[in-house]
């Protein structure tokens, strides 16, 4: 029997996805996994019952990686879950900020109860014109599971589409429109495109990417749509811009004080992946990457340790977290061979400063074997994810 717990509300659609031999428990310190959405964890504490934490959604700023991983603890998220429903925000928010609806809708409403509205709508509408979008040159920073959804739907509005993604990976690739530009220099993007979105993760090296330099090497009257994480853009800088008549519009899903109710800036109350499908999607996958890690031993989505599959556990299977050191393996298979065991299968991965490595035995796994394991220096946790032959 496995113990969870959800810290936010989950879809049914997949709580669903759990057995019988899954319970929900109220106390977290009882649970075996986490299912999370965006409740802080940064300051909880984790008890040594703790398996793994699955993020409904693929940000995970709110769970304490680092510590986690030191702890043996596997954090997953649902990367591409969500992914249509960012997109469709984006082509909204492109369209939001070229033609000034927000503004027509206003005007509508303090108007309406003006007995000639529909003639005065006639003589006001110029001030709400806007531009279109076809024929516009769109760049994209970040060729993810967003980014290339949004690429490829913007080529089928006639948009001429650059992207930049110094890390595409070859599934990325294999979606992505053979129309898209792929450009290899991201200051291409700037000086270039008339409307530019980020979808990058949040890191060191992409905080405040979009600063006063970048922003100087965009064209005049530039539309930027920052639907990852706020601080992808240096908001200052950004104001700045918009009250220089550099930047036309701003769209963000993440207000604060600074942008919001400010001229030139569209904020959205973070909506982006807010649809029941892209919940459900979330739920449904975050279920599935917990089942087969508490199940099988297997992680698929790891944000702290790396992806290691070997299918469904039919046997004994015992796994070790480690530091990504040598020799590490040389002493496991020493303990197993010391004690007469014979390893039907083996896989070893590493990701970072942490490593994972899986173990099919051909006999019951002894609590002694455990110890032995546990005491080796660099290893993390051992866990025995099956026993019976």
């Amino acid at each position: 029997m496995y113990n969870y717990k959800c810290l936010n509300p989950i879809a049914k659609v997949g709580l669903n996805g759990f057995t019988k031999d899954y319970k929900a428990v109220d106390n977290v310190d009882e649970a075996d996994g986490i299912l999370v959405r965006s409740a802080n964890m940064q300051e909880m504490e984790f008890s040594d019952k703790l398996l793994a934490i699955a993020r409904a959604g693929a940000g995970v700023n709110n769970i304490p990686l680092s510590r986690c991983a030191e702890q043996g603890i596997v954090v997953f998220n649902t990367p591409g879950a969500n992914a249509n429903g960012v997109k469709e925000m984006v082509l909204a928010a492109m369209l939001l900020a070229s033609r000034d609806i927000i503004g027509g809708t206003e005007w509508v409403k303090a108007n309406a109860g003006d007995p000639e509205i529909a003639k005065l709508t006639e003589k006001s509408k110029k001030k709400f014109a806007g531009t279109e979008i076809f024929g516009k040159k769109l760049g994209i920073i970040g060729l993810g599971a967003i980014g290339v959804r949004v690429a490829n739907a913007a080529r089928q509005l006639g948009m001429e589409v650059y992207g930049y993604d110094p890390y595409l990976s070859i599934d990325a690739a294999w979606r992505l429109s053979s129309d898209v530009k792929h450009v290899t220099d991201v200051n291409d993007i700037y000086s270039k495109c008339d409307i530019i979105t980020i979808h990058v993760p949040a890191l060191d090296s992409t905080k405040g990417m979009i600063n006063r330099d970048a922003i100087a090497k965009m064209k005049k009257g530039v539309i930027i749509i920052n639907l990852a994480r706020d601080i992808l853009c240096n908001e200052a800088d950004v104001l700045a811009g918009i009250n220089a008549g550099k930047i036309r519009k701003y769209v963000t899903d993440f207000p604060n004080p600074t942008i919001a109710g400010h001229d030139g800036c569209i904020v959205i109350p973070h909506l982006g992946a807010s649809t029941e499908e892209s919940e459900d999607n979330c739920a449904v996958k975050a279920v599935l990457e917990l089942k087969d890690y508490l199940e099988n031993g297997n992680i698929n989505n790891s944000v702290n340790y790396p992806n290691c599959d070997m299918g469904i556990c039919d046997g004994p299977r015992i796994a070790i977290f480690h530091k990504n050191v040598a020799n590490m393996i040389g002493q496991f298979t020493t303990v197993f061979g010391e004690a007469g065991m014979n390893i039907s299968d083996m896989t070893n991965k590493s990701k970072g400063d942490y490593a994972y490595t899986l173990v099919d035995l051909e006999s019951k796994i002894t609590d002694e074997i455990v110890e032995k394991l546990s005491k080796i220096s660099g290893v993390i946790r051992v866990r025995v994810v099956r026993q019976d032959v």
